[in-house]
């Protein structure tokens, strides 16, 4: 489970920063037993039952913004317990006012948001793994980073029965996660819909910054076409040319899609096509910032062009999976449901 510590530089970093303290008041809730309610809203980062950053569009697109109810997207979030020095433990206490507001303010605001014209969006909070059980040292690390994970997944595993319970009544089903939550994304998909009754539902999963093996579900396999349905598409983000450590050390050729193209014989698409990039500023749809090329279960794109990017080193681009190609996704996503509706 060891990997390099570059691969979660650009979020390592985030945790440093102060800047999701100024919303933590907003998280006053407190749990008994510090196990989440999923009956309760406040254990639900993501709900349409309640407002939530995941709502939020950028000003550009609010003038044709039509919000979606025939499908449910069950979004997975990333890392936001960050901090190495592990002040909770292996995992993160599931009322942190902290976690909480670091986590809507960054992946339900930058990545969960891409869906919300697709549908109704579901996050749960969950008692995520801390970054470093990514990073395991001897085998008590690798013994505690495995229950960490157990943990974590047991949450989510727990909101999605809840979910399907009390509100799904039916209805068609997105998956779709980034880094820890692609981890467990993973789990789910074997677990409910692998050959079962519920594959019928799936629309497609979009998991996305951790490796999916190809031979990872018996039934479901990766997206081969942009209106494919029933699919997986996964992708990692680096400079073209660059191939982690990590990488190189995989048995198997990862899953890649590509995010502007969605064409499995079509790898590569020019910064020309890409219709639209988030970056800091929310509100601000950006063009031309990053092509994409498919590469040996990676994905490849030149170096980022915005304003500032001379200070922009690094050559993984994990932060930035979903912003990068953020209305390609979403217009995917509309072309996806279509499709599945037709049949």
């Amino acid at each position: 489970m060891k990997r390099t510590a570059v691969f979660f530089l650009l979020i390592f970093l985030l945790s440093c920063s102060n800047k999701y303290h100024r919303f933590a008041s907003n998280y006053t809730f407190r749990s008994n037993d510090g196990i989440p309610d999923y009956a309760n809203l406040d254990y639900w980062a993501a709900n349409p039952l309640k407002h939530n950053t995941s709502d939020s569009v950028p000003a550009s697109l609010l003038e044709n913004y039509h919000r979606g109810s025939s499908v449910d997207i069950f979004f997975i979030y990333p890392t936001s317990y960050t901090n190495m020095k592990m002040p909770f433990g292996w995992n993160a206490p599931i009322d942190n006012s902290e976690i909480n507001a670091k986590t809507d303010y960054s992946s339900i605001l930058y990545q969960a948001s891409v869906f919300n014209e697709a549908g109704r969006i579901f996050a749960p909070r969950y008692r995520q793994a801390n970054l470093k059980a990514y990073f395991p040292v001897t085998k008590e690390d690798t013994a505690n980073a495995v229950a960490a994970f157990d943990l974590a997944y047991g949450d989510i595993k727990s909101a999605f029965e809840y979910y399907l319970q009390h509100y799904n009544n039916g209805r068609p089903i997105i998956i779709a996660s980034h880094s820890q939550g692609t981890t467990h994304a993973k789990r789910l998909l074997k677990e409910f819909f692998d050959g079962k009754p519920l594959q019928k539902k799936l629309v497609a999963a979009y998991i996305v910054g951790i490796f999916v093996q190809p031979d990872l579900l018996t039934n479901i396999k990766a997206c081969e076409t942009p209106n494919q349905t029933g699919c997986i598409c996964s992708w990692r983000t680096f400079k073209e040319g660059y191939k982690p450590p990590f990488v190189k050390e995989e048995k198997f050729t990862a899953v890649v899609t590509n995010p502007i193209t969605w064409s499995a014989t079509n790898p590569t698409a020019l910064r020309s096509q890409n219709k639209g990039s988030v970056l800091f500023n929310f509100n601000k749809i950006y063009t031309g910032v990053a092509d994409a090329k498919t590469a040996d279960g990676v994905l490849w794109t030149r170096k980022p062009r915005f304003f500032g990017n001379l200070f922009y080193t690094s050559k993984n681009y994990h932060i930035a999976d979903y912003n990068f190609y953020y209305i390609s996704i979403r217009n995917n996503v509309e072309e996806r449901i279509k499709e599945y509706f037709k049949k």
